[in-house]
């Protein structure tokens, strides 16, 4: 079964506010739209068929009901945090979500969905998905969602060029998450994702451990902490959650913080 790499999910008070920021930076983010069923909305940064979603809560109350959606469930439990904002899972994409769920529950997972979800964009038209959400009961690992798409990838690529929604120069290099054991995790993730973990090697900028498995459209990047750094400070803060995101080919070489989360220039 093969997965590729859909979009990275950013909590934010106001999706908004990552516009600005980010357009100073040659970065492009766009107004998405509404999940009117869910109470919640988004912006989105689209680089290819891979993606950055800010998502925001406009309707708590309605939020509040989703108990199956667990990415609504996530979102109303860890934003009014104090460091509730900034990246929080991400999601993987399939055309094969019933095959999916089947194969999970086999293995013991906990599985949540298939979920129907639509998003209504700015200009009235809506895009429809399905969602399923594994967890690890027994384990507390933290696992990515699946999402499948109404259109193809062809058919979704075709219409961002033509709406001259994509960042045509940055790739979507690489998410970065910081765990607290990294040989666990990424055996976890690899054997989910049917990828195997590359040898570790110590990122010296993040002061970490790290191992990387390659997805189809951006890498993931698992981090344990050698000492003081964004990695460690992560965990205490937050606990083990993505933190970091890496772009390519953005004619610029940088390191910082921004919108409670770390980016790398390249």
């Amino acid at each position: 079964m093969q997965f590729s790499f859909d979009h990275l999910v950013w909590f934010a008070k106001k999706p908004e506010d990552a516009i600005a920021p980010l357009e100073q930076l040659g970065i492009r983010v766009i107004p998405g739209g509404r999940h009117e069923t869910w109470g919640t909305y988004n912006t989105l940064s689209y680089f290819g068929l891979s993606y950055l979603e800010f998502l925001g809560i406009q309707d708590l109350k309605l939020a509040e009901t989703h108990h199956e959606n667990r990415l609504i469930t996530h979102i109303v439990e860890r934003l009014p945090k104090e460091n509730g904002e900034g990246p929080a899972t991400i999601a993987i994409r399939t055309d094969r979500m019933e095959e999916l769920a089947e194969r999970l529950k086999q293995k013991g997972l906990t599985v949540y969905g298939p979920i129907p979800g639509e998003r209504v964009r700015t200009d009235g038209q809506t895009i429809r998905w399905s969602l399923l959400f594994p967890e690890l009961d027994s384990q507390g690992q933290k696992l990515p969602f699946f999402i499948q798409w109404e259109k193809s990838d062809e058919e979704r690529l075709a219409e961002f060029q033509e709406q001259g929604l994509l960042n045509e120069q940055p790739k979507f290099e690489s998410v970065g998450f910081a765990v607290h054991d990294l040989e666990k995790t990424t055996a976890i993730w690899g054997k989910l994702l049917n990828l195997n973990p590359t040898e570790e090697f110590n990122d010296h900028n993040l002061n970490a451990g790290c191992k990387k498995l390659t997805l189809q459209g951006t890498e993931l990047l698992f981090c344990s902490p050698l000492g003081d750094g964004p990695v460690a400070d992560v965990l205490k803060q937050k606990g083990e959650t993505p933190f970091l995101i890496a772009l390519s080919e953005t004619r610029q070489t940088q390191f910082l913080e921004m919108l409670n989360g770390y980016w790398q220039f390249q």
